[in-house]
């Protein structure tokens, strides 16, 4: 008998009844009540059961572009979906409309889920919204999300910390701005693994930069585009060559950019875990 074949006959509880008891378990969203959630980065497994339950319950989904079509699917009937997506170098919402709106449909005494991508306070301007919120007196609530700079590692198989190769990762915005308002040669500078949300555009500069703070052409380098998705593609290649690969193999967003040694452990792991899916398809 195995460990959960005993843990089955110890506790007799089915699927049904678990599911039921975590329904009991559930917070409530109250009509006027903002809930600031995460989607996760794309699978619709790795949605938490707290985002869930804002899904089942609420009257408005305010949602994000990167949010996926069946992660939206699991509203409920009574919910109406609304887009308030921002994509790199298109016509998107301003972000002041957005926190507007979310004032507006609150007050108006909806249940409203604001969904985003990853984890709504990691590059999601959850923390705005939420000042906003608070600023006007809207009761919300934030649910946290997985965000895709550490999923989208695991799912590459790319350990974002591994024991002898780090004891620290960085997560940086390399998007317009963002991208220079951060000090590279820094970041370069502790030796510790980099994570690049939006920077694909700036890819170049930021490798650039990096290279100018100390960090070796050669260091191990990876695009993870669409992380944890069905589309999933992976791109190896090394600090100095990251930014024409990306070129040449045209890759684009949503994507995230690993820089750092722990790349190298894809190499060691991709086969065992080809070699389980294997066996798992038999």
């Amino acid at each position: 008998m195995d460990l959960a074949q005993s843990l089955s006959r110890a506790h007799p509880m089915n699927e049904e009844r678990a599911a039921a008891a975590m329904r009991a378990d559930a917070p409530v969203l109250a009509p006027g009540h903002v809930w600031l959630a995460g989607a996760g980065p794309g699978d619709p497994g790795l949605l938490t059961l707290d985002a869930l339950a804002g899904l089942s319950q609420a009257d408005v989904v305010v949602h994000d572009a990167l949010v996926d079509r069946r992660v939206l699917a699991l509203a409920g009937p009574q919910a109406r979906l609304e887009f308030a997506g921002k994509r790199g170098g298109r016509p998107s919402a301003e972000q002041g409309d957005i926190s507007n709106r979310l004032i507006e449909l609150a007050r108006a005494g909806k249940r409203v889920l604001r969904l985003k991508g990853g984890d709504p306070c990691v590059f999601g301007r959850g923390g705005e919204e939420a000042l906003a919120l608070k600023a006007a007196g809207v009761p919300f609530r934030i649910i946290p999300g997985v965000t895709a700079g550490l999923a989208g590692l695991t799912a590459a198989a790319i350990p974002a910390t591994l024991r002898g190769i780090n004891r620290a990762i960085i997560l940086a915005a390399g998007y317009g701005a963002d991208a220079d308002g951060v000090d590279w040669g820094a970041l370069a500078r502790t030796g510790q693994p980099i994570v690049l949300y939006m920077a694909m555009r700036n890819l170049a500069k930021i490798a650039d930069a990096l290279m100018r703070g100390g960090l070796p052409p050669n260091t191990p380098a990876a695009i993870v585009v669409s992380a944890t998705m069905a589309d999933e593609r992976v791109v190896v290649s090394t600090l100095d060559r990251v930014a024409a690969d990306a070129q040449e193999h045209q890759l684009g967003a949503p994507s995230i950019i690993v820089i750092g040694n722990i790349v190298k452990v894809r190499e060691r792991l991709i086969d065992a875990v080809r070699m389980t899916e294997s066996e798992a398809a038999r």
